[in-house]
């Protein structure tokens, strides 16, 4: 089955600084996933659902893939993407989710490499798209991963208060 619809997410509100000192270990604030909890709440009650969730190996969007998952409804799978890690590589990331059975997918990354990964999703790679963290953007892919999409909405968290 074909991903007809991509979520690219950027990770929720993180601490500064890890206890490590490192980058790769910073972990979401309290008040970053609890503001990211209530838009997911509200994007789910608004009919959102998502099959897979590919999300880059560094702490905190483990951390956000798994309130992902935990709050969109039906619990779906989370994978880690080395390719939607800082610096995300487009091609490997679109060959990873082709090859994946789930018609609804969300990939959880950094900025600035969500808004690109989103311009390249809608097949306009020169587009400038600034996402805040936490943010969700919607793409209807009409004829699969790779040949252009359609950006239906962009959500942030302060759109759930």
């Amino acid at each position: 089955m074909p991903t007809t619809q991509l979520y690219i997410i950027r990770h929720a509100v993180a601490e500064d600084v890890s206890e490590a000192g490192d980058d790769a270990s910073r972990r979401l604030t309290k008040k970053g996933r609890k503001a990211f909890v209530r838009l997911v709440r509200r994007l789910r009650d608004a009919g959102m659902e998502v099959d897979l969730i590919a999300t880059s190996p560094l702490v905190r969007t483990r951390e956000t893939a798994a309130a992902l998952a935990d709050e969109i409804g039906g619990k779906p799978p989370v994978e880690i993407v080395e390719a939607l890690a800082p610096g995300s590589d487009w091609r490997a990331v679109a060959e990873w989710t082709a090859g994946q059975d789930a018609a609804r997918i969300a990939w959880v990354g950094h900025a600035p490499c969500v808004g690109h990964l989103v311009a390249r999703a809608i097949g306009d790679g020169a587009a400038a798209i600034r996402m805040e963290k936490g943010a969700v953007a919607s793409i209807r892919l009409g004829g699969g991963i790779g040949l252009g999409g359609e950006l239906e909405w962009l959500a942030t968290p302060d759109m759930a208060d």
